[in-house]
């Protein structure tokens, strides 16, 4: 199992950018989707999650703004993040439970700077 995230890059404040996760490779299920991200100097944390249902969770600091959303048909976890702060700088990394075993993808940069 293979996961490839994108989307990050270099925003200004209230600026908007989609992250994407494809998954690949053997899939016999997949039931829990997430996105996490570590600032410099802080510790990890999780972001938004969803479930094979749909249900969904967020830290408090992105509700509003943040929205998680999944394709099963294409195995593709999106984190659409809008109004964007200075302090939602950090690395973004997805994280997915497949055939019950937890996957990490690479990170991708999300700047917010004027």
């Amino acid at each position: 199992v293979q996961l490839q995230a994108s989307g990050g890059g270099l925003v200004q404040p209230g600026g908007s950018l989609r992250l994407s996760c494809a998954v690949s490779g053997s899939i016999f299920s997949m039931n829990f989707m997430a996105w996490y991200r570590q600032a410099p100097g802080k510790q990890r944390e999780l972001v938004a999650s969803i479930t094979s249902g749909g249900s969904t969770r967020y830290v408090e600091s992105v509700k509003g703004r943040f929205t998680i959303s999944r394709d099963n048909a294409k195995n593709t976890v999106y984190l659409q993040m809008n109004s964007l702060k200075l302090e939602d700088t950090a690395v973004y990394y997805c994280y997915v439970v497949a055939n019950s075993v937890g996957y990490w993808g690479q990170g991708t940069q999300v700047t917010v700077s004027s």
